[in-house]
């Protein structure tokens, strides 16, 4: 059985608890009590270092323990520095520190979303009493040179990594005790819809539940899009659409069902392959190819469509958005059992800045009835 951990903004939280803790009597924790609020429980956070550097500051240090997971953020240090303050309405203030990292589209506010947000200020101001207000600076020491190896900068956050998440538990996500997990929560919304959304990860989760589409019909699937589908489909469900980040869903066009970038890639070759198709030169089919990234891919056919005036965005998009509806449909027909009525597909990419790049046509037909 796999182990599962608690995600940064739990041990970022408790940093700070154990950081407020030595303000108010003077002494250390060596274990911190986080209300998780999801779920309804409380976590003992081990604390590796409190240390007060003037009447009014302390810091605290935690370290990420993600349990079983392909997580490259564990063992990392997390400190929180707490300072009493006596200006300013909020009790609390949180503010991103070294290792946060900057939102692009949001004004450079730093990436501490709304979780975590919720999760510090309800556990620190607990402890507050009435008139007293701190400042609480989350650092990762390590946050920049990680955020290298992620792909943060593919949704407009640099310099640092992100404290995001819906919960304070770290599943891992990429074993098969994760899949029973998340085909159980299928299971439990199929018995009660028969068209439902699967998102990768948290950026589709938060972007579909902006656009309105009913919470209880969102359904994460993380990389295990393959056997997502075949349970939707022997489950009954009619109707599904694919919700993604568009670097992560058009490895389905190439056939790719399970999207974890250990066992395979391909966007480049895809993306290259439908350039080719819609009929773009060779160099620019070269230049696609070449891109370190999908968002820098998309960003070349962009500025090729701002130069020109033409529309390659929406023809090579569109044409992938198509064959991801395609050959999910095979892919679920290669392992039902039902005959030829198999669960209906439609997909929805996106790109860094959570801006909807194309609709397939089954999945505009999807959003009239789930919005």
């Amino acid at each position: 059985m796999s182990r599962s951990g608690y995600t940064l903004p739990a041990f970022a939280c408790a940093a700070a608890v154990a950081a407020l803790h030595w303000l108010h009597d003077r002494q250390p924790l060596s274990i911190a009590s986080v209300d998780l609020i999801e779920p309804a429980q409380i976590a003992a956070i081990p604390i590796e270092q409190v240390a007060g550097l003037s009447e009014n500051t302390a810091l605290a240090i935690a370290r990420s323990d993600p349990g079983d997971n392909l997580d490259l953020t564990k063992d990392t240090p997390i400190w929180a520095l707490v300072e009493w303050r006596e200006q300013g309405d909020d009790a609390v203030i949180i503010k991103g520190g070294e290792g946060i990292g900057r939102q692009l589209n949001a004004d450079d506010k730093p990436a501490i979303y709304a979780y975590a947000q919720r999760l510090l200020q309800d556990n620190l101001q607990r402890m507050l009493a009435p008139g007293e207000k701190i400042t609480v600076t989350i650092i990762l020491p390590e946050g920049r040179s990680l955020a290298i190896r992620t792909s943060n900068s593919a949704f407009g956050v640099v310099e640092g990594l992100s404290l995001l998440g819906t919960t304070g538990i770290s599943q891992p996500l990429s074993t098969p005790d994760q899949l029973a997990v998340f085909r159980e929560e299928l299971q439990n919304k199929a018995s009660r819809f028969e068209s439902l959304v699967f998102c990768i990860g948290e950026n589709g989760l938060d972007l579909a539940r902006k656009l309105g589409i009913n919470p209880d019909q969102l359904v994460k699937t993380a990389n295990w899009l393959g056997p997502m589908l075949v349970e939707a489909d022997v489950l009954g469900v009619k109707e599904i659409l694919l919700f993604g980040y568009h670097g992560k869903l058009m490895k389905l066009a190439g056939g790719i069902f399970h999207t974890h970038h250990y066992l395979a890639d391909g966007r480049r070759e895809i993306l290259a392959a439908h350039c080719a198709i819609a009929g773009l030169k060779l160099p620019d089919i070269q230049a696609v190819f070449n891109s370190a990234t999908a968002e820098a891919a998309l960003t070349h056919l962009k500025s090729l469509d701002a130069a020109t005036g033409s529309d390659w965005v929406n023809q090579v998009y569109s044409a992938i958005a198509e064959t991801i509806d395609v050959r999910s449909q095979e892919y679920i027909q290669s392992h039902s059992e039902k005959g030829t009525k198999v669960t209906v597909c439609g997909s929805i990419l996106f790109d860094r800045d959570r801006k909807i790049i194309v609709k397939s046509k089954t999945a505009g037909l999807l959003m009239g009835k789930l919005c």
